[in-house]
């Protein structure tokens, strides 16, 4: 069993060029500190197990970006001052 940055040193470099996103069909970026493959095109994040990129649609996780972060803590900072 092939575990850890191994994986995604056999994911990178044989399989990242031919996979794309089941959803929106554009590339996938290896993410080595989530051990996923992310979509940036539409903010997913699929999830590599035991070596194996889980690409069915059901699988994937909306990917929180420092943008959306901001956005939310300004919106409860905003509420906390009206209160």
């Amino acid at each position: 069993m092939v575990r850890g940055s191994r994986v995604v040193e056999i994911i990178s470099k044989t399989l990242s060029e031919m996979l794309v996103c089941p959803l929106s069909e554009q590339p996938l970026r290896v993410c080595e500190k989530s051990n996923s493959l992310i979509s940036h095109a539409i903010g997913v994040s699929f999830p590599i197990v035991d070596g194996i990129p889980c690409l069915v649609p059901r699988d994937g996780e909306i990917v929180e970006t420092d943008s959306d972060r901001t956005a939310a803590d300004a919106k409860t900072d905003h509420k906390t001052a009206q209160e």
